[in-house]
């Protein structure tokens, strides 16, 4: 079984195929679209602009790669911006995303925060896990995870999200449709609570 890590240059991927490793799993970093096609299972990091995320998806040629293997059955990962990518759009750019998702992504509201809290939201937050998913169950709930972001996931279509997050206000954080699972926070980076989502990952 082939665990393949889609490399298009936007942010270190490293750290992901370190904890799968960690968990005794391997993986393989790729941005070669042949590879990526023969994958049993995908992830999708990434970490700045949502236009440039997509841009370099085109231009490597993978975009139609990643969209013909999501709507196949491939079970497909996407961490912090590759699980905005996943949406429809982004108030961050004008360019569509993949679009496995009915959900956009939304700038941080700040009229709603709390005199400390800044953007970009960064650090350590609890979940409340909304139901039982492949990647997180109801006693997952409080577990904490790592989150560096500056939008965040909308939807009005609430059977998508598995888990939300509090922060100003509450928002998905966690999304899940049959084989596509979005996570807006870094499990890499989260120590035993990123490793149980990984591993349940690798497991499918």
């Amino acid at each position: 079984m082939s665990t393949i890590i889609i490399d298009y240059k936007a942010g270190n991927i490293r750290s992901i195929q370190n904890m799968i490793r960690k968990i005794g799993y391997q993986s393989q970093i790729s941005d070669q679209a042949d590879v990526i096609k023969q994958a049993d299972k995908l992830i999708l990091p990434g970490v700045g602009a949502f236009d440039h995320g997509v841009a370099q998806l085109k231009e490597m040629g993978l975009w139609e790669v990643i969209q013909d293997k999501g709507n196949s059955g491939t079970p497909l990962l996407g961490i912090c911006l590759g699980a905005q990518l996943m949406g429809l759009k982004s108030e961050e750019g004008h360019l569509p995303g993949l679009g496995f998702f009915n959900m956009v992504n939304k700038s941080f509201d700040k009229s709603k925060f709390e005199a400390h809290q800044k953007i970009p939201h960064m650090g350590w937050s609890t979940i409340d896990v909304k139901k039982d998913s492949r990647l997180l169950n109801l006693e997952d709930d409080h577990s904490r995870f790592y989150f560096v972001h500056s939008y965040h996931f909308y939807t009005e279509e609430t059977s998508l999200i598995s888990a939300t997050c509090q922060y100003g206000y509450e928002f998905p954080c966690a999304m899940e449709h049959e084989n596509l699972f979005a996570l807006q926070f870094h499990p890499e980076k989260s120590h035993k609570y990123g490793m149980n989502v990984l591993k349940k990952f690798a497991d499918l």
